[in-house]
């Protein structure tokens, strides 16, 4: 009992920690993006890998997507995923409502002539104007697919609706949406310490998501449910997911997340 108990002496050192991240979002995320010091100057960030794996084990998923429309990266971050991406459709956009974030992105994606990157809050009334805007500027106009990876965790239930509201005129009546979230079921504490955090030691990556950012939640089928409900949507696919991280257990192989994914396309009238 004792050594299950023993993770909780991190609860100090947790709080001391997190009362550093600036209180609203957008900046904490902005300032996380724009310090080389939490994501590395090679992209060292917590929730990028660093491989292709993970999203290959989707490819069989995603298949169900309309391979011949563009596909949106919502929350893309470095763009990681943006690159990856555009193996498979034939143009990514990746969007992020940090400019830091889209700035990176764009760094790690010179050369790429497949993918294009824009500042955008997808919560926000204008986004899907937003979304169409880039797009254009990119050559496409119309439908697209969605990839969302990552990022209704962190949303409370009133931006997890508007996302997904805003995404109807996105996708329109070919796209389909894609999503991918942390769904671990337990404490912070038994979170950061299934990532390797202990009372005297956290993974690099880790100890600066935790100073920088806002405390993420999970996200599986119920909270799909209230985000995306039938009445909007039709549910193609969902089952468990395997969320990796950089290396932080063991340097040789990425850390794993228990996950959550499912398909939707907007229900027509």
């Amino acid at each position: 009992m004792f050594s299950g108990l023993r993770k909780y002496l991190l609860v100090p050192r947790l709080i001391r920690l997190s009362s550093s991240a600036p209180k609203d979002a957008s900046t904490a995320w902005d300032k996380y993006w724009g310090d080389v010091r939490s994501t590395g100057a090679g992209g060292d960030v917590l929730w990028d890998s660093g491989s292709d794996h993970e999203l290959n084990g989707y490819l069989p998923i995603l298949a169900q997507l309309d391979p011949a429309l563009p596909v949106v990266d919502v929350g893309c971050g470095n763009g990681s995923f943006t690159r990856l991406l555009a193996r498979h459709f034939p143009h990514a956009l990746g969007l992020d409502y940090s400019a830091n974030a889209v700035e990176r992105a764009r760094q790690e994606s010179a050369g790429m002539t497949t993918t294009s990157f824009a500042v955008c809050d997808m919560t926000a009334p204008d986004a899907a104007g937003t979304v169409a805007t880039a797009l254009e500027a990119a050559g496409w106009k119309g439908e697209a697919n969605v990839f969302i990876r990552g990022v209704l965790h962190v949303l409370d239930r009133e931006g997890r609706a508007a996302l997904a509201e805003n995404l109807r005129p996105v996708i329109g009546s070919r796209g389909s949406v894609f999503l991918a979230e942390t769904n671990f079921r337990g404490t912070p504490v038994d979170y950061v310490s299934h990532l390797g955090a202990t009372r005297n030691s956290i993974p690099e990556p880790l100890e600066w998501a935790i100073r920088g950012l806002p405390m993420p939640g999970h996200f599986g089928a119920p909270q799909r449910t209230k985000a995306f409900p039938a009445a909007n949507w039709d549910l193609l696919s969902e089952g468990e997911a395997h969320i990796e991280t950089r290396p932080l257990t063991n340097p040789h192989s990425s850390d794993v997340i228990p996950g959550y994914y499912a398909v939707l396309r907007a229900r027509q009238a």
